[in-house]
């Protein structure tokens, strides 16, 4: 019994540190450069992982881009276009820019609740 649950832990340990990795399109490149995504059992793979999209397991994600680019590679013509260097370079910035006006909206926000918070705390003296 405790065999099974040290090859479980195991399995889900992997599975999670691959998905994880498929949020880097350079990796996606590599893999697509190599065939991988040409091997019809390897694109069964993809979609057997597709059950970390359920939030009981998407919560210990910590890049959950990866959840975005494991639906992309369900579908054939992305994968093909994978073996362009120029699209893993555009997928990596548009997820730069993404981060980067996120951060940005978060810091705004954060910005105006200490405000508030300042507004409130002057007028209750």
């Amino acid at each position: 019994m405790e065999t099974d649950d040290t090859g479980n832990r195991l399995r889900f340990q992997l599975e999670l540190e691959f998905v994880q990795c498929l949020a880097n399109p350079n990796y996606l490149n590599f893999l697509a450069q190599r065939g991988y995504f040409k091997d019809k059992s390897f694109v069964n793979y993809l979609k057997y992982l597709l059950y970390w999209k359920e939030p009981e397991y998407a919560k210990y994600l910590k890049y959950p881009q990866c959840l975005h680019m494991l639906e992309l590679l369900q579908y054939e013509h992305f994968r093909k276009e994978l073996v362009n260097a120029q699209c893993a370079k555009f997928i990596d910035e548009q997820q730069i820019l993404h981060w980067q006006h996120y951060s940005r909206k978060r810091m705004r926000l954060q910005q105006t609740l200490a405000e508030q918070q300042q507004q409130n705390n002057t007028s209750v003296k």
